[in-house]
């Protein structure tokens, strides 16, 4: 009879290769084992073993566990994710120092907590699986990670040197006051059924966001750090992941940063410095929220019989909600940009402000070119005029600037604005 590694690596074969019945009978081979009295608990262990070191090599190759876990639950459901956690908790008691504090952090936010060293059987029976379905599903999550592509390097992984000193993209001053109160604004946005208040709300979270922003700026300018901006993933999966793209898209460049969309991997990555990283994400994460809801508001006020299709009207809506948003939020830096340049020019004299967020620009855009030389163009189409408009209106029932200036330009139907960058 084959050891328990061949058995692995021969059903590993058959499922990626094209033949079922092939397949079937290598799963066939695992049930049987090795023959020998712990056969099962040998192939358990092969799986594992074979598991932990597929995802060890993904690390030094850009991959972080909250991106393992969802491309996991992506391709192949909750059930492989949760198999994938495990793998993952068992690696890291094994992971070579130094391990950075946000490595664990991400750990812990998907519960990636094993005590048990058998990991297979213990899971197999958290999920009230046969042994035939419990090693198809395992055997599918060897073979999904053993085949997942080279991503950007955003920081440096466990094991390396500067994993440590390094520091957390995303992550500056996360418990500040400040950031408090955009968050809280952002939750009275999400909760409030007035579209009106929630994005007057919103706005002022931009405002407070924009303020911060320059604050940091300044100070990394006083402190002649030698930092380089960091970046972070943020899901973009379906349903209409191109229009969640396009609002991460908007996000991003309202607050300085840049974006590129993998379609293909179901997320998209935002590159910045760390207090706009920051910003993307709360706001991205709010704004999402609010937008589903101004749709499905949107959706059930549409003519009756229309006869246009439901997804293509919710992608035209969410579209031009994004492109609209966008717009606001960009006036409200705009603004805010501009009362702190005329406060620096009283202060400080010649070192305006302006220059300084020119350079911070300038070196989000050269990491940009080194983590993404090859990025492409998507062209936004719009094929639902009345889902567009719509979507247009929804983000547009109250002025943006709370500080009463301006009304912003209303986005025609026909915009030509930069949708996200895919790779």
């Amino acid at each position: 009879m084959p050891d328990a590694d061949e058995l692995v690596a021969n059903a590993l074969a058959a499922v990626r290769g094209t033949d079922v019945r092939q397949a079937e009978r290598q799963l066939d081979q695992l049930m049987v084992g090795t023959g020998a009295a712990d056969g099962a608990t040998a192939v358990d262990a092969a799986l594992l073993g074979r598991l932990v070191r597929g995802l060890s090599r993904l690390w030094p190759r850009g991959w972080q566990p909250a991106d393992v876990d969802r491309i996991a639950n992506r391709r192949l459901g909750s059930r492989a994710a949760r198999l994938v956690r495990a793998a993952m908790a068992a690696q890291r008691r094994t992971q070579a120092e130094p391990v950075p504090a946000w490595w664990d952090d991400q750990l812990r936010a998907l519960t990636a907590d094993v005590r048990d060293d058998d990991v297979l059987a213990s899971w197999t029976i958290a999920e009230g699986l046969d042994r035939a379905d419990a090693l198809r599903t395992a055997v599918d999550t060897l073979a999904l990670v053993e085949s997942l592509p080279p991503i950007a390097v955003l920081r440096p992984p466990p094991g390396t040197t500067g994993a440590v000193t390094a520091r957390p993209a995303g992550a500056a001053r996360s418990g500040s006051p400040m950031l408090d109160r955009v968050r809280a604004l952002l939750a009275k946005a999400e909760s409030t059924t007035f579209p009106a208040e929630a994005e007057a709300l919103t706005a002022k979270a931009q405002e407070l966001i924009a303020r911060h922003s320059i604050d940091e700026a300044l100070l990394a300018a006083g402190a002649e750090r030698g930092d380089q901006p960091g970046g972070v993933r943020l899901s973009t999966d379906s349903p209409y992941a191109g229009a969640k793209a396009l609002l991460v898209q908007e996000v991003a460049a309202a607050n300085r940063c840049e974006a590129v969309w993998s379609d293909d991997l179901g997320f998209t990555t935002v590159l910045g410095w760390p207090a706009d990283l920051v910003a993307v994400e709360l706001l991205y994460t709010s704004l999402l929220v609010q937008a589903t809801a101004a749709m499905l508001r949107g959706r059930a006020e549409r003519r009756s019989g229309s006869g246009r299709r439901t997804k293509v009207w919710d992608e035209s809506f969410l579209n031009a909600f994004a492109l609209r948003i966008g717009e606001r939020l960009r006036t409200a830096t705009e603004a805010a940009t501009d009362a702190a340049d005329r406060a620096a020019a009283e202060t400080a004299g010649a070192e305006r402000l302006l220059p300084v967020l020119a350079a911070r620009g300038e070196a989000v855009r050269e990491r940009l070119d080194t983590l993404f030389p090859g990025v492409t163009r998507h062209r936004l189409s719009v094929r639902d005029s009345e889902g567009w408009s719509s979507g247009t209106s929804a983000a547009d029932r109250a002025s943006l600037d709370v500080s009463g200036g301006r009304k912003p330009r209303q986005v025609p139907g026909g915009s030509d604005r930069r949708p996200p960058e895919r790779r």
